[in-house]
């Protein structure tokens, strides 16, 4: 999501709101190739696995053409549809950065892609996963609104000391989100759709737990950044996640100040238990698959 802990403002060649060119004139053939290679894969995992308002967006955006996108041809679309644009940033940024861009309809994307060797893990989010992941879901109005109004809750959680609890949020909706609908479980989580293996682990493994989103439950559960999930959480609609979430968290954090964290893989007794995983890969220790996409 974004990173902290940054001291002397941004790098060398970024302004400073940590934006940079994209440069999409330098990438070379080979840097197209591999998004080549990453997005005909995934666009045939995600068949009947995506949910709607990905795919749809897949389409608007015409991310595949001959290879990385220019962020200024797509700009173009998404600004017609939501009034969004992205944004090219050397990497991770600083939260208060990371939350201004979203408030103000920006996405903050790495310019950079993978090596072929890394296909399948890559610990950094690269140009892949950000704009294959989640830019397609910004062509959605009411993901779009969502997502902006995450960025104005993330400046209130920055002076309210609840940035943990907001976090948790953003990961399991935003990163590694699955949505309830007449066709079945279907992602939308960008962590999930620029992943292979855990586009079919969320789905189809018997090892995690899927629960029904509660807001609350949500804020208390820690995540894995280095694995597959534990436990993925499951929207009836982008609709109700909107509905939901916005709204002043101020009496929400201070429940949560009083109460601890609970397992990754716990099941309290108001969950809406999907699927009791039974968190067979966790327990034989994984194997650092791709989480990051």
């Amino acid at each position: 999501m974004s990173a902290d802990g940054f001291s002397g403002g941004p790098p060398p060649g970024a302004r400073p709101d940590w934006t940079i060119d994209q440069g999409w004139e330098g990438y070379s053939q080979a840097e197209h190739d591999v998004w080549i290679t990453l997005y005909e894969r995934q666009a045939k995992v995600l068949q009947n696995r995506a949910c709607d308002e990905f795919l749809r967006g897949l389409d608007a955006l015409d991310l595949h053409r001959t290879g990385i996108p220019d962020f200024n041809r797509i700009n173009e679309e998404l600004q017609r549809l939501t009034g969004w644009s992205v944004v090219a940033v050397p990497g991770l940024v600083p939260d208060d950065v990371f939350f201004d861009h979203l408030a103000n309809r920006r996405f903050p994307a790495g310019q950079f892609i993978r090596k072929p060797h890394e296909l399948d893990y890559l610990q950094e989010p690269d140009v892949f996963h950000d704009v294959f992941g989640h830019v397609p879901m910004l062509t959605d109005p009411v993901f779009a609104d969502y997502m902006q109004a995450y960025g104005k809750g993330g400046q209130r959680a920055l002076g309210l000391g609840r940035l943990a609890n907001l976090a948790r949020l953003y990961w399991y909706t935003v990163e590694f989100g699955l949505m309830a609908t007449p066709a079945g479980l279907r992602i939308y989580g960008a962590g999930i759709v620029s992943s292979r293996t855990e586009s079919i682990f969320a789905l189809e493994d018997p090892s995690p737990n899927r629960i029904g989103f509660d807001l609350e439950r949500v804020m208390r559960t820690p995540y894995r950044i280095d694995d597959f999930q534990q436990v993925y959480f499951v929207i009836p609609s982008i609709q109700t996640l909107q509905e939901v979430t916005l709204r002043d968290f101020s009496a929400l954090y201070e429940r949560l100040a009083g109460a601890g964290d609970l397992g990754i893989a716990e099941i309290v007794g108001a969950d809406q238990v999907l699927t009791r995983g039974t968190q067979a890969y966790a327990k034989a220790g994984g194997r650092l698959a791709s989480a990051a996409g």
